[in-house]
């Protein structure tokens, strides 16, 4: 076996590279370039009904009118011209945009739901970083068609830059898409093109309170005809408008407490029938429970839970494990999906100390019910609080016991330089156990900034586990330089035998891991029509405790970018696995040795602006010994912007020693939307591995944010319809958010 050095030099060198290069150009000098503008208090509050241009009182607000392009032509005003307006009352804060357009009938409006992506069409966002610490925002944004976007963006929204595409979802990333607050937008179409209202109650919102306050602002614009993205404060290549660091600054705001009681009481009705093989079961129920958001101060936020209920939320998507590592499912329940980023430490979707799908179901998927919780969540100063204790019941038939999850979580930003330094405890205890079942893992985190080009980020935690004395550690070491195009990475992750954080995840256990990633894009100029190229090269090696190599992957490749949107990157793997005790990938056993293969990786995104587009991701090459072809494909298609479907079609053939494996995953989505606050939505599931067909459709028609009335239908079946696996629920649910200040 050939021993490695765990850190190369080359690893080192890029350090240097970073830590010397980044501050050639301080952030300071830069940020004296930043666009800013002072808003105003109103007296009246204008009516939301998408009425800009003839609104009296928003003609009395001098707009801003300056976008600088991003693409297609990097530097250049925007090709239309946009006028923006802010102000706020005590209680509300208010945005108003018109977007003119030489050409009306060519905007373009792909999707009303909710939160669906909005950078394939004619739309508008902007992001608030409230606190003004460089790192933290709420994002909003609407199309022409007044649909709502809102999200909450930690870290810049900088995230793991490895992961595969399965394990993107939840929060990973640092963009909190699944949070949804209550706000108002309203939008009209016409000759000049199109105009939005936004009306955002400052209490949906977390801040500061007092006078002369300062926020970070940045707005974006998007214009499909011309594949077209401009922003207010300019951004260099390569970052999107979560890169508050570098944004414009918003003035003058004199902000109150807005008193803030919500109670959100539900009931629910569930009936399903299960078939087993020797069995039939029907069950009838009828519940209830309530949630309470409290506002402490205007950053500090109280939840209250009691028989907490998601019945509305999706179901997972369908994964099947062709490797021999653990699966990555991310949250989507809106209770644990607010605040989110402040309860993240370690390295999304391989290390998570906290995973919040932990609580509340088990190991097999099963719901696992929770009797109550609370969790307090926000800001103080610049010092970041999360506090969370979650009570789940037990479940004797499945020898699942009643437990304790707490989770506590400081953290604290320091001003003006995109640094930070933090620590948490995650604990798991039985209730009513013995002394000696419990678990414990405890971090310290932080983030160095160096100036507004680079950082350098880390954690270091330790488990304690009944049992468990030694190697009980995890850390990683983490440098980011990013600036005009160029986006160096490089870092060393470890995880130790002992380590087990029981309320976290764990992608693979026991490693000691480099990696580092240099990836430069280039806009280019009189290229004919190609827009730009993205050459990088990334690398990741795993090694066991005695310096075993057990996965390791060098990916170079290029993407090449046209200006409609058209993606093709072309690349080449080279991967090496290190088997040392067989396992099996359905029922094919990989016996023990080592296995070196290259692979060629051809990816292909459509135009995404048109109704119908695709992607397609192509891998052929070898695979433990044997070969791999891989073929998985999402085809998009809607009809105006109500309905709207995609087909996804994931193939994989693996061709291997002691037998193959033909492993087929497809899956329907199809949604209708009726109005933004009303849709029907249904996911239909096959994959042959499980021969399991499932269907999940819900209904919703929203009053504010996550409250309203739900339909949900559940559909199981086995491959032979008439066999052992046979199960379907339907599930009605009435929530309505009460305000009581």
């Amino acid at each position: 076996m050939r021993q490695i050095n765990i850190i190369p030099k080359t690893l080192l060198l890029l350090f240097f590279f970073i830590a010397t290069e980044s501050c050639l150009y301080s952030q300071e000098e830069f940020l004296e370039t930043r666009p800013s503008i002072n808003i105003n208090l109103l007296n009246v509050d204008p009516v939301i009904d998408g009425e800009v241009i003839n609104d009296k009182v928003w003609n009395n607000i001098l707009p801003i009118t300056s976008m600088t392009q991003v693409t297609p032509n990097f530097g250049k005003p925007s090709s239309e011209k946009t006028e923006i307006r802010l102000a706020y009352t005590n209680k509300t804060f208010y945005v108003s945009v018109i977007g003119y357009d030489s050409d009306p009938s060519r905007i373009v409006v792909s999707d009303s739901r909710r939160d669906a992506d909005l950078n394939d069409e004619d739309s508008f966002l902007f992001i608030l970083d409230t606190y003004n610490d460089f790192q933290n925002g709420f994002l909003f944004g609407t199309n022409a068609d007044g649909m709502q976007y809102d999200a909450q963006i930690d870290n810049e929204g900088m995230g793991n830059f490895n992961q595969n595409a399965r394990q993107k979802g939840g929060t990973l990333g640092g963009t909190n898409l699944n949070w949804d607050a209550s706000w108002e937008v309203r939008t009209k179409k016409g000759k000049f093109g199109w105009s939005a209202e936004f009306a955002i109650p400052l209490k949906s919102l977390r801040f500061l309170a007092g006078e002369n306050k300062t926020w970070g602002l940045n707005f974006q614009r998007n214009i499909s005809k011309n594949s077209e993205t401009s922003f207010w404060a300019s951004l260099p290549l390569g970052f999107d408008i979560k890169r508050v660091s570098i944004a414009g600054k918003l003035n003058n705001l004199n902000l109150k407490s807005p008193k803030n009681l919500k109670v959100i009481p539900y009931t629910i009705g569930n009936t399903s029938y299960q078939k087993l093989k020797n069995s039939t079961d029907v069950s009838l129920g009828l519940d209830a429970g309530v949630d309470v958001k409290y506002s402490l101060t205007p950053g500090l936020t109280l939840d209250l839970t009691y028989n907490t209920d998601f019945a509305q939320v999706e179901v997972d998507e369908q994964q099947v494990n062709l490797d021999r590592f653990n699966l990555f499912f991310p949250e989507k329940r809106a209770f644990f999906l607010e605040n989110a980023g402040q309860f993240s430490v370690g390295s999304p979707g391989e290390i998570d100390l906290f995973f919040s799908r932990r609580i509340g179901i088990g190991d097999e998927g099963q719901v696992v019910p929770i009797n109550r919780g609370a969790r307090v969540s926000g800001k103080i100063g610049q010092t970041n609080i999360g506090l969370l204790n979650m009570i789940t019941d037990d479940i004797s038939d499945q020898n699942i016991l009643e437990n304790s999850f707490s989770v506590a979580r400081v953290n604290h930003d320091f001003s003006n330089s995109r640094s930070s330094l933090g620590m948490i405890y995650v604990g798991k205890d039985e209730i009513g156990g013995s002394n000696d079942q419990y678990n414990k893992v405890y971090a310290l985190d932080g983030k160095l900034g160096l100036g507004k080009k680079a950082d350098i980020t880390g954690f270091f935690s330790k488990s304690d586990s009944p049992g468990i004395d030694s190697s009980d550690h995890s850390f990683k070491l983490m440098g980011n330089y990013n600036w005009n195009g160029w986006r160096i990475n490089v870092g060393y992750s470890e995880v130790g035998e002992g380590f087990n954080p029981e309320v976290g995840f764990l992608m693979r256990s026991a490693f000691k891991k480099p990696e580092f990633l240099i990836f430069k894009q280039i806009r280019l100029k009189n290229f004919g029509k190609l827009l730009e190229v993205r050459p990088h090269i990334g690398f990741r090696s795993y090694y066991d405790f005695d310096n075993r190599l057990i996965s390791s992957w060098t990916h170079i490749d290029n993407h090449w970018v046209w200006p409609s949107g058209l993606e093709i990157h072309t690349g080449i793997n080279i991967t090496s696995e290190g088997v040392y005790d067989s396992f099996k990938i359905s029922d094919v056993e990989i016996s023990t040795g080592e296995y070196h293969h290259q692979e060629f990786q051809l990816y292909i995104q459509s135009n995404r602006n048109t109704a119908l587009n695709f992607t397609n991701r192509t891998v052929i090459g070898g695979y433990y010994g044997g070969d791999r072809f891989l073929f998985a494909n999402n085809i998009n298609y809607r009809i105006g912007n109500k309905f709207n479907s995609t087909l996804n079609l994931d193939y994989t053939k693996l061709s291997l020693e002691n037998g193959d494996i033909n492993a087929l995953i497809t899956g329907l989505r199809l949604s209708y939307s009726f109005t933004p606050k009303m849709y029907l939505q249904s996911l239909v599931q096959y994959n042959n591995v499980t021969n399991v067909t499932s269907v999940n459709t819900r209904f919703g028609m929203l009053k504010t944010a996550n409250s309203g009335l739900f339909v949900v239908v559940n559909f199981i079946r086995d491959s032979d319809w008439f066999d052992y696996l046979n199960t379907q629920s339907i599930s009605v649910k009435y929530s309505y958010q009460f305000d009581a200040l």
